[in-house]
């Protein structure tokens, strides 16, 4: 099926059950899979370019949209990471039928990070293994490491804690985020950060040291647990969050070249 137009598929059981969106052009191997941020979706700008690049290659490519994100069905502030990773898990299974570079950016690269970890556990065989993966300014554990330990103030914790919901104020959008409590604590069932990561792939890590959403440091943490993999960070000197200009889009094709070789 073309990726013109959104195909969707059913996960979740009885009331949790979802309607997820995903653009898969099946075409040869390796496969790339994109797996989007916090808020963000699957048609922008690095996952367009990447569609355009894996097309010009003749290899397959999808991308999906998280329930509450995007085109798939569902509420954002229903959203939990348990979720969005069951329902990464599901694409993956369904379409990702060769190897397969996995990109994730910002949350994405929580959810890459998690991926490998429940590939890894899986039992049942599968079609589709993890080749490689290219995480962008990756932000694993961040409702706990950067909102709760770090940005939210005594008052913000109490009124997630006793309201159920924080409205935090976006720098990319007019409407805030919904920051939830089952958000935060479902978070503290996901955490990697200061155990081993084991992904069995080559890994490689772009983050821009001006990141004001997610402090270069984090990428540091993320390789330390990354002890028996192979993995590879690149520190953007002047390279912000996003990493979406002409030269951070041509460091991401490279890097997922890099892995599709392999």
């Amino acid at each position: 099926m073309s990726a013109d137009l959104p195909q969707f598929i059913s996960v979740g059981k009885g009331d949790s059950a979802r309607q997820i969106a995903v653009r898969h052009d099946e075409r040869g191997a390796p496969g790339v899979l994109w797996l989007s941020g916090f808020k963000s979706d699957m048609l922008g700008t690095k996952a367009e370019v990447l569609a355009e690049w894996a097309e010009k290659k003749g290899l397959t490519c999808t991308r999906m949209d998280y329930s509450g994100h995007g085109e798939s069905g569902g509420e954002f502030v229903d959203g939990t990471i348990s979720l969005w990773l069951e329902e990464a898990v599901a694409v993956f299974k369904q379409f990702c039928k060769g190897p397969t570079v996995v990109i994730g950016s910002s949350m994405g690269g929580w959810m890459a990070l998690l991926l490998a970890k429940s590939l890894h556990e899986a039992s049942e065989e599968m079609e589709g293994s993890l080749s490689g993966m290219v995480l962008i300014a990756p932000a694993p554990d961040f409702t706990e490491e950067l909102m709760w330990k770090h940005e939210f103030t005594d008052e913000i914790k109490q009124e997630i804690m006793e309201k159920g919901r924080f409205e935090r104020p976006s720098e990319y959008e007019d409407s805030p985020y919904i920051i939830t409590r089952d958000l935060i604590e479902d978070g503290r069932k996901n955490l990697l950060l200061g155990e081993p990561i084991i992904t069995n792939c080559k890994t490689i890590i772009l983050q821009g040291q001006k990141d004001d959403a997610v402090p270069w440091q984090h990428a540091l943490r993320i390789v330390e647990g990354m002890a028996h993999d192979d993995v590879v960070l690149t520190l953007v000197k002047d390279g912000d969050h996003r990493l979406s200009r002409p030269e951070d889009l041509d460091r991401m094709i490279a890097a997922v070249a890099e892995l599709a070789q392999r």
